[in-house]
């Protein structure tokens, strides 16, 4: 790892940004970001020389790590040949990332219409569900987030769909979360049949006729890390079938190894009809998104004009970044190795920092797919922060990441770990120590017995 100590630099940086760079999700005048200098692996560094443990893997994307030479290298060589191209057109690398793609989906999902990112194949998806059945209501999890679009921020349940509810026709329901159970359940079998009953009340209540599809992030991302229990994504699927619902599966976060498996949904043995991907794809060298689409709803098409497009779709640097990193992922066994590392080695290591630290209430997650929910008091369950804000303790839990050279994720009262699908055992455990020396400053927070 080549690292550059250049400070005044690095205050350029900022200094540029800050007089023209406008955020995201973000008040403006008290960003203060970080000048990354350089990456590599599961590691970042700024211009002053201090280096950082990737566990965000930036927005949970960098699943193959950072710099990965093969998917650097796939984009300089494709950058010489074909820079871009109208989408019209047949491409050596689209169809090649898209055969890659559907090879590892279901053997009844074929094709994949390429986008920019995942918010634009959450607008698509729902598109090609709507035209497919003529239905127009789109259910979802309240606890969810599925992108920045006008279809895809309404579809959202956290927070930031609040002041953009633009797009009609979107319903949200109570997904399976058995720590703050909306059923009163006390097992995650009860938790399962009583999430399942009150997805079918909504669904006659909504007029089964009416919907056209049930989005659902295979298992939960930014909204917690919400695994389910067995037997309720299946429980979903059933209920699809009978009411003639497509089912969505959103792969953004979740899906390109980050549970171990190629797909997440894949952990529970069920099949959606339409599979919408990014981030992990590609592990965001080159922006861009997609849907896998069932056979029964591509045909749809066939003789139907698909009334959507974009100018980049299937951009051939994306797709050589594509074919070159699942390609890289296959060869080098970095699906197996996240399913290793969670069950191995994060998993147990998080559970024991939970034995040592009582501000955190709950471990949960999969792979390198992981959130600890952190409580001023286990009794109650107060969480760290309120839902939709911070607090000082999460403000402290941030402090001290940077103090201890970890790059973290969080979201209210929770921090998620995870990092690269590539990270090693030895990595692994020194974040586990970093988060160590974390948490013995975030307990001064916990007021509970």
């Amino acid at each position: 790892m080549m690292t550059h100590v250049n400070p005044e630099e690095g205050k350029r940086v900022v200094d540029l940004d800050r007089a023209h760079v406008f955020h995201s999700w973000s008040a403006q005048g008290a960003l203060n970001p970080l000048a990354v200098e350089g990456a590599e692996g599961s590691w970042v560094w700024d211009y002053e020389g201090n280096r950082y443990l990737d566990i965000s893997s930036q927005l949970v994307n960098v699943n193959i790590g950072h710099q990965h030479p093969k998917v650097v290298k796939a984009i300089q060589d494709q950058a010489a040949i074909l820079a871009t191209i109208n989408p019209n057109h047949a491409n050596d690398q689209r169809s090649e990332a898209a055969a890659l793609i559907a090879s590892l989906a279901p053997a009844r999902l074929n094709k994949v219409f390429f986008t920019n990112g995942g918010a634009d194949a959450i607008e698509n998806a729902i598109r090609m569900a709507r035209l497919h059945t003529g239905r127009r209501k789109v259910l979802t999890f309240y606890r969810s987030y599925h992108g920045n679009t006008g279809a895809a921020i309404v579809a959202t349940g956290d927070p930031r769909r609040w002041p953009n509810e633009f797009a009609d026709g979107h319903v949200h329901f109570f997904g399976p979360y058995l720590y703050r159970s909306s059923f009163w359940a006390s097992s995650e079998a009860e938790e399962c049949e009583r999430a399942l009953m009150h997805l079918e009340q909504v669904i006659q209540f909504e007029g089964p006729a009416s919907i056209a599809t049930i989005v659902l992030e295979s298992v939960v991302g930014t909204a917690g890390i919400l695994v389910p229990p067995p037997g309720y994504l299946a429980g979903v699927r059933a209920l699809c079938d009978r009411f003639g619902i497509v089912l969505i599966a959103d792969e953004v976060m979740c899906g390109f190894g980050r549970t171990g498996s190629w797909f997440a949904f894949q952990n529970f043995d069920v099949e959606p009809d339409l599979i919408v991907f990014a981030k992990g794809v590609n592990s965001g060298y080159v922006p861009v998104g997609g849907v896998i689409i069932s056979d029964d709803i591509a045909a749809t098409f066939d003789a139907q004009v698909f009334p959507g497009g974009l100018t980049y779709s299937g951009h051939p640097l994306a797709a050589a970044s594509i074919v070159a990193a699942l390609t890289a992922m296959k060869d080098e066994g970095i699906v197996e190795n996240a399913r290793m590392i969670g069950a191995d080695v994060l998993g147990p290591g998080l559970r024991e920092l939970q034995d040592r630290h009582p501000v955190i209430g709950e471990v949960r997650g999969l792979g390198v797919f992981w959130a600890l929910e952190l409580v001023a008091d286990r009794s109650t369950r107060e969480p760290l922060a309120p839902y939709g804000g911070s607090s000082a303790a999460m403000a402290d839990l941030l402090s001290a990441c940077k103090a201890n050279g970890l790059l973290p994720f969080t979201n209210y009262n929770r921090l998620h770990v995870v990092p690269p699908c590539t990270i090693s055992v030895d990595e692994t455990q020194e974040a586990l120590s970093r988060l160590d020396a974390v948490f013995s400053v975030v307990d001064r927070h916990y007021v509970g017995p």
